[in-house]
């Protein structure tokens, strides 16, 4: 009834946020949002024998891995996994009671709710977190306000209703992608971009443009007094190296049809108008005058939208000038209030629904573009209660706890030990765009991208795993001694941009749950549990801590990743069944150092005879990456 009633309450006063007596929950651990590391690290205080209760800020669960993310997607080496994460990435969607013919992602939301009902896990739904009451550096209660999402899945600017739940928890554990929580007990953290010197971190910082491009982008061609164009950003004249408040691109991860029986329309946002996207037919007019052959212009404008085809849906295509995402935008949402954030996340929606708009009816679009274009909409089957739309953006990094411990790329590359590891990560330093901006360069005016980068491919620079500490989940213990913080862990941005994947989210997330029972069960502040118990605990659960490259043997996503098969599916644009420089560097993307030693007669194909060879020194030299790179 005190629901319902809320509702009228806000029907009453129309505009006007309501504000009521709060619920009020007590339990032992608060874990914020049902992601994937939520999820687990809640079911791990349950295994522990402590009562936990999740806070959600949507109506779903499984965050990018119910919105469109694949689990073995980001995990280049199954071995490093462990606990209750190893089985899940690779039966996620495929549980009981699943159909057969049922997409993936809706089956992973399926999946992950079943493993909360199974273990009596209680979400609370549609709820923000807002304030945190604190005493002598442990957090009270947390508050949190009624914000359900809209009919698109997007938060809203303001909350329904304020204050609309209090829960009081001896542990709290923030598994969210922004932060919110840890920001909200006052604990420091960083956003945007440290400086190369801040770190030691040579890719560190700003870094030189790319995707150079000889287009006008002044609002009245060659008058640069007249401002520049929609979806450039002014550059702040920073050098290479230096610190700055950017950070990389979001996006959804989306699915498109053709398919009428399950295409749903995606419609030009209200007050749509061509002139915001000029630069978008400047770019489209310079592709269509310098590129003569259709299949190779078509590739370039599917660049652009729908963007870039990852293992069935579509993402951020890094080698366009323009694609699917705004840039220069996302570090407003990573350190802004909640307002902010709702209006930055619909933003990517609206400039998504947009360009479709664009690229289905500009006369600079091909005509027959334009139709195939004009033939696509989201597939209904993936977000049905959405229309389609995915309910969680693509947030790659937002706030990032500063702590006693911090990743950088110094782990990255094994150059560091941690003295108690909560599990390992593996994967490059991956970074997306961070700016659009205007460059001279001998004496010509081009666009350029900056912030791009991706070192040592999925596998990361030296393909073998590093470890994430202890230190690095929970915050200094001056500022809370009662946090655990599994996602947004402390990491300069080079090492986050290498963690930042759902099995690593998911490995912390089960580690910070054993690390909060246990810290009941002791009465100390979670900085203070005791360690070697600890280590004991999540080696019983499973967890991988260490890796030792003479003894452990990495494993890809599944077993055909490596045969000559795949790297053709992947690479050979022609079907002559060999690969060229030019598709090679297509289709391995941060690899392309590797063609000239694959290529050992350097005839500029690689053939399978080659390729069989190349994997056989892999298997003999464990550090075979870094060997390359010097040879």
């Amino acid at each position: 009834m005190r629901r319902i009633a809320l509702g009228l309450a806000v029907l009453f006063a129309l505009t006007t946020c309501a504000t009521s007596q709060a619920e009020t929950i007590e339990t032992d651990v608060c874990v914020y949002t049902a992601t994937p590391s939520g999820i687990l690290a809640a079911i791990a205080v349950k295994k522990g024998g402590k009562d936990v209760v999740i806070v959600e800020p949507s109506r779903w669960v499984g965050g990018m891995l119910g919105a469109g993310l694949k689990p073995m997607q980001d995990c280049p080496n199954y071995n490093a996994t462990g606990g209750m994460t190893k089985p899940l990435l690779k039966s996620l969607g495929h549980g009981p009671g699943i159909p057969e013919d049922m997409v993936i992602v809706p089956a992973i939301r399926r999946d992950f709710q079943r493993l909360l009902d199974e273990h009596e896990i209680k979400v609370i739904h549609e709820h923000r977190v807002s304030t945190c009451r604190t005493i002598d550096a442990a957090i009270q209660s947390a508050s949190f306000d009624l914000a359900p999402f809209d009919e698109l899945g997007c938060p809203p600017v303001e909350a329904t209703t304020k204050g609309n739940l209090q829960v009081n928890a001896k542990i709290f554990i923030d598994a969210s992608y922004e932060g919110d929580l840890l920001a909200a007990a006052g604990c420091s953290y960083r956003t945007g971009r440290e400086s190369a010197e801040q770190f030691d971190e040579q890719a560190a910082g700003v870094r030189e443009p790319v995707v150079k491009t000889p287009i006008d982008p002044y609002v009245t061609p060659g008058d640069p007094s007249s401002g520049l164009l929609n979806l450039l950003q002014a550059d702040h004249g920073k050098p290479v190296g230096s610190a700055d408040e950017y950070t990389q691109a979001y996006n959804y991860r989306y699915y498109t049809t053709s398919d009428p029986e399950h295409r749903l329309p995606i419609d030009a946002p209200e007050g749509y108008s061509a002139q915001d996207y000029e630069l978008v037919g400047r770019y489209v007019e310079y592709l269509t005058e310098t590129i003569e052959d259709q299949e190779t212009l078509r590739k370039k404008l599917i660049g652009i939208c729908p963007g870039w085809k990852n293992s069935g849906e579509w993402n951020y295509q890094r080698d366009s000038l323009i694609t699917m995402a705004p840039l220069g935008i996302s570090q407003d949402y990573a350190s802004g209030d909640a307002a902010t954030k709702a209006r930055v996340w619909k933003a990517h929606q609206n400039y998504l629904r947009g360009l479709y708009e664009f690229m289905r009816t500009d006369p600079r679009v091909p005509e027959w573009y334009r139709q195939e274009v004009g033939q696509l909409g989201l597939d209904g089957r993936y977000h049905e209660e959405t229309n389609g739309w995915p309910h969680q953006l693509y947030i790659r990094v937002s706030r990032r706890l500063d702590a006693d411990d911090t990743i950088t790329a110094h782990d990255v590359y094994n150059r560091t030990q941690a003295d108690v590891p909560v599990g390992l990560a593996q994967y490059g330093i991956d970074t997306y765009p961070s700016r659009r901006i205007v460059i001279e360069e001998e004496g010509q005016t081009l666009v350029a991208n900056e912030g791009n980068m991706f070192v040592g491919g999925n596998k990361g620079p030296t393909n073998v795993p590093y470890a994430v500490p202890y230190a690095a989940i929970v915050p200094k213990q001056a500022e809370c001694t009662n946090l655990l913080v599994p996602v947004c862990f402390s990491a300069s941005h080079l090492g986050y941009a290498s963690a930042r994947m759902e099995p690593v989210f998911m490995i912390c997330g089960e580690s910070a749950g054993i690390a909060a029972a246990q810290a009941i069960e002791e009465d100390v502040a979670v900085q203070q549990i005791n360690k070697p118990k600890y280590l004991a605990q999540l080696q019983r659960a499973g967890q991988k801590l260490t890796w030792d490259p003479a003894v452990d043997t990495p494993t890809g996503p599944s077993s055909n990743q490596l045969d000559y098969a795949h790297l053709l599916k992947e690479c050979d644009e022609n079907e002559d069944e060999r690969i060229s420089q030019t598709e090679w560097n297509a289709g391995k993307k941060g690899w392309e150092f590797l063609f000239l030693f694959i290529d050992q007669d350097k005839d500029g194909q690689i053939d399978e005879k080659e390729y069989d060879q190349f994997q056989q020194y892999k298997k003999q030299h464990p550090d075979w990456a870094e060997r390359i790179r010097k040879s």
